[in-house]
């Protein structure tokens, strides 16, 4: 005699509830790069951001009304409006195509000064951490720099030099350099102490591929994230040169001397200054979002649980 099975199928239209863990292994979490920016929501602002003004500064010759360099009396400090989307200044000229045209050289140099003040203090600090008998006399030298601050080196290279966006970016960026090397030869301390570090040696590799190999790539991550704050920092230093008269000539537009050539209306003309000012200020806050971004996704320590 055979017994009747107990699994008794179920009437049609009722459906058997599923046990939560297998439920819970059927979902899957977001991937690709939605769900990158969903997890990094501020690489995604600061991103979009930057990625914005850079086609801005790209295409303001095609965005611009008119030539940011023309002077006209006849319509000096007007009003934003239909016509004049910012306004004019002192000398009649366009403020919104001194704009578009200011953001060029604000992204121009802060690129450019985080680039060579990266590679510049990468080189640095790499030697100054791994050759002991170096690390004394070049550390020495950076701290001398670092302790006169950024605003007033720069105003000190400016001063013997004539103004232009090239010396701009190089004041700026002799001033950043010792940031990076002391970041970079910090990390480099503790990781000449790492076991496999010390295996390359036994194993006879010469220093330079040691440095290349083991070292170098340990560095990238958290210069990368000094980088961005750099350009940040670099791109305030530049509107304030431009603002003092010490960085780039009065013909060239930029979001400093347009600001330097609006305070003495400020009080009865407040767009000629907040125009630029906003734009210095977003351009900023974006490039330091992406900065806090890149540093939740690459140190596993500040990813604030991720």
């Amino acid at each position: 005699m055979t017994l009747a099975s107990d699994h008794r199928t179920p009437p049609p239209g009722l459906a058997i509830a599923t046990p939560l863990p297998d439920i819970l292994k059927k979902v899957k979490p977001r991937t690709g790069f939605v769900g990158f920016l969903r997890r990094y929501p501020t690489i995604a602002i600061g991103g979009f951001l930057l990625l914005v003004l850079i086609f801005v500064a790209v295409f303001a010759g095609y965005l611009g009304t008119v030539d940011p360099t023309a002077i006209s009396p006849s319509r000096r400090n007007r009003v934003p409006s239909e016509l004049y989307w910012f306004g004019t200044d002192m000398l009649g000229r366009d403020l919104y195509s001194r704009v578009l045209y200011g953001t060029r050289v604000s992204l121009t140099v802060g690129f450019c000064v985080a680039i060579f003040a990266s590679i510049g203090g990468l080189a640095i600090g790499l030697i100054a951490g791994y050759v002991r008998w170096l690390d004394g006399l070049v550390m020495r030298a950076m701290d001398s720099l670092m302790s006169i601050p950024p605003i007033l080196l720069a105003v000190a290279l400016m001063a013997i030099t004539r103004g232009s966006v090239g010396n701009v970016i190089l004041a700026i960026t002799v001033a950043e350099i010792p940031r990076v090397a002391r970041l970079v030869r910090g990390v480099v301390l503790s990781l000449r102490e790492q076991p496999y570090v010390d295996g390359a040696i036994a194993a006879g590799t010469r220093t330079p591929m040691i440095i290349l190999r083991h070292i170098l790539p340990n560095t990238l991550a958290p210069m990368t994230v000094q980088a961005t704050y750099i350009c940040g920092s670099a791109m305030i230093v530049e509107a304030i040169l431009s603002f003092i008269g010490a960085g780039t000539p009065p013909n060239i537009p930029s979001w400093g001397n347009i600001m330097a050539e609006g305070r003495a209306l400020w009080q009865v003309k407040p767009f000629i200054v907040f125009f630029p000012a906003a734009f210095l200020s977003v351009t900023v806050l974006a490039v330091n979002l992406l900065g806090d971004g890149l540093r939740d996704m690459l140190d596993p320590r500040a990813s604030k649980g991720h």
